[in-house]
């Protein structure tokens, strides 16, 4: 009787472990497997948060098809107490396996909300804005000019929550005071900034910084960036180009970068100093003269005068005449701008032309001519296209 009794016995013992063998190899395909989520979401962990915290989140967004399981897989793999706060994006279909290793992974938030700091040439303005895990786009949830008196109360929420992310962002053509003012005012740094940085030693592009950054390692950044880009055109530079420097490429390429009416100008506006330089004639654009007046200091609020062009105001006579390219010849004697990348590369490979004019043509481009006739023509139209947008 009790041979029967252990035979019964081990039989049901076999048969629980091989059911639980089953329900083992059930949980862990499961674990692996896709889930149920069917549209992307941004996952928030709370500084702090714990396994059941998140389980809950996941569970209450539709992304894990058993929160037991999840936490089970969690603790099995070791990772239940690895969680790191911040702001992630779940694609659809992730497994649970995927979602804990965003989770516990860490790194840069990959959603949820970002400020940005945009330095631009006709305002620099500050934006905070949150990703939609749906379209993956940014909604954007406020702007303003980063010199205002006071800032959105939407604004200081983004800029209180501790895993928004922060960028500058700073724009081909800006001056470097226009940077120097902007990142001064930035209530996301820190550190001081002593002088503004020489003029066209900044690159523009997009800069991910933390909270806290130090103005000076990000300035040193920007500058290191803009060396290497010039120090790399400079070495590729086309035979023949008539420049003795680096130092003047980058002056032609930031009056380029303030002339050209897009970035698909910038060599055939290149073109134009060169024919221009080799026939003896002198530049004669109006951004130097402006520089020469504001000297980068915000935008001239006024129409260039006569006056100026003379180069005969007073102002004038206190060194600005010396970037006015209607009254010396060849360059003036620093860069008016922070050009980009492609304005650099162009005046270093320039299209080759025989133009000696261009003037705006209404599109947002230029009408090019290769002698003055053809230019004065192209400014009578110009002319007309001025005189419609004004009178609509």
């Amino acid at each position: 009787m009790w041979k029967h009794v252990a035979a019964n016995v081990l039989t049901l013992l076999i048969v629980g472990f091989v059911v639980l063998g089953g329900v083992l190899a059930m949980g862990q395909r499961a674990f692996y497997a896709e889930g149920p989520l069917e549209q992307a979401i941004c996952l928030r962990v709370e500084p702090g948060a714990n396994l059941r915290a998140v389980t809950r989140s996941l569970e209450r967004q539709e992304a894990i098809s058993s929160p037991m399981l999840f936490r089970i897989g969690a603790q099995y793999t070791e990772r239940d107490d690895r969680l790191r706060f911040g702001s992630y994006l779940i694609e659809p279909g992730a497994s649970m396996d995927q979602i804990l290793d965003i989770v516990t992974r860490g790194g840069a938030s990959t959603c949820g909300t970002e400020v940005v700091l945009r330095v631009g040439v006709t305002r620099s303005e500050l934006l905070a804005r949150e990703l939609d895990p749906a379209t993956g786009r940014f909604e954007e949830l406020a702007v303003f000019a980063v010199d205002a008196e006071e800032r959105p109360e939407a604004f200081e929420t983004v800029l209180a929550q501790a895993d928004t992310r922060f960028r500058v962002t700073v724009v081909e053509g800006v001056t470097s005071w226009q940077v120097w003012s902007a990142l001064s005012a930035a209530p996301f740094l820190d550190g001081e900034l002593a002088e503004v940085p020489a003029e066209g030693r900044l690159a523009p592009g997009s800069y991910e910084v933390r909270r806290g950054h130090d103005r000076a390692a990000l300035i040193a950044e920007i500058e290191a960036r803009q060396q290497t880009i010039l120090d790399t055109a400079w070495e590729n530079r086309a035979e023949g180009v008539p420049l003795s420097s680096p130092e003047e490429a980058l002056i032609l390429a930031s009056i380029v970068e303030k002339e050209a009416g897009g970035p698909l100008e910038l060599p055939q506006v290149a073109s134009v100093f060169y024919n221009r330089m080799a026939s003896g004639m002198r530049f004669q654009m109006d951004a130097t003269i402006i520089y020469g007046i504001t000297r980068g200091e915000g935008r001239l609020d006024r129409p260039i005068r006569r006056s100026d062009i003379d180069g005969v105001t007073e102002r004038q006579r206190h060194g600005a005449v010396l970037f006015n390219t209607y009254q010396i010849d060849g360059l003036p004697p620093t860069p008016i701008a922070n050009p980009g990348r492609a304005a650099i590369e162009a005046v270093l490979n320039p299209d080759d032309t025989p133009y000696l004019y261009f003037v705006a043509d209404g599109t947002g481009g230029h009408a090019f001519a290769t002698n003055l006739a053809d230019h004065n023509r192209n400014v009578a139209r110009w002319r007309e296209i001025e005189t419609q947008q004004r009178s609509q």
